[in-house]
């Protein structure tokens, strides 16, 4: 194999829209501790223009346990690929034809298709910045030993899933919020509407919600933009102890 190690590093953030993510670069040491892929391979699709180190590569991996199931020479077919196969990482080299690795990582890192690693020359380190903000989860520099393969690529998943946890809570948070303050209202306008206490102007949108088959954000943004009136004849005289 051609690979000398040099460097190898991780901790690249996702993609620009999605920030703040972490931003520091922490050096490879260990392999982390990720949830194998259902069948306990993971799938890899790597772009290499040079096709005697993207076979050396290919090669490397499989030795290691993962299964190669898309090569590319170029950024552009390795965007086709990682939509087509849906891999579990996309390990791409900086400098290619048609399109670039580090555009190619912002549109794989940007419709959320996988983890993505970086391959660079020691002479290209100042491209690792470029290669963060378009949503490198690691780079590793070239040419690189074996052992250095095996824990970017690991610490990539990992990283990988512990910002779509993040994304998720915080979409949920965002969410939840954004109910709690809807209902809120609706319940003060209910109250004044209908004289109901606030326990039972709560029970009176979820009822509705369960009725309509909505949500009760649904209900309660409809209640404030609408008033009672505007759910519908049988939502404007629903009980929240009457039958439905």
């Amino acid at each position: 194999m051609p690979f000398e190690s040099i460097d190898s590093a991780v901790g690249l953030p996702g993609p620009n829209e999605c920030k703040p993510y972490p931003t520091s670069l922490v050096a490879v040491t260990q392999p982390a501790e990720t949830s194998p892929a259902p069948d306990g391979v993971r799938r890899v699709v790597i772009a290499e223009d040079e096709a005697l180190i993207r076979m050396d590569l290919a090669e490397m991996l499989e030795e290691e346990g993962y299964d190669v199931v898309g090569q590319a020479g170029d950024g552009q077919k390795a965007i086709e690929l990682a939509r087509d196969l849906r891999p579990d990482l996309v390990i791409l080299d900086v400098k290619m034809p048609v399109l670039d690795g580090i555009a190619a990582a912002e549109t794989i890192a940007g419709e959320r298709i996988a983890p993505v690693v970086i391959l660079t020359a020691f002479s290209q380190r100042d491209l690792v910045a470029r290669a963060r903000d378009a949503g490198a989860m690691a780079y590793l520099v070239k040419p690189f030993q074996r052992g250095d393969l095996v824990p970017a690529i690991e610490m990539a998943v990992s990283r990988y899933a512990e910002i779509a946890v993040l994304e998720r809570e915080v979409s949920d948070l965002q969410e939840s919020l954004a109910t709690r303050k809807s209902v809120d209202r609706a319940k003060g306008a209910l109250q004044e509407a209908l004289g109901l206490s606030e326990t039972d102007a709560f029970r009176w949108i979820q009822k509705t919600a369960m009725d309509l088959r909505l949500s009760m954000k649904q209900v309660a943004d409809g209640v404030v933009e609408h008033g009672v009136a505007g759910l519908g004849e049988g939502a404007a005289d629903a009980s929240p102890d009457g039958p439905s």
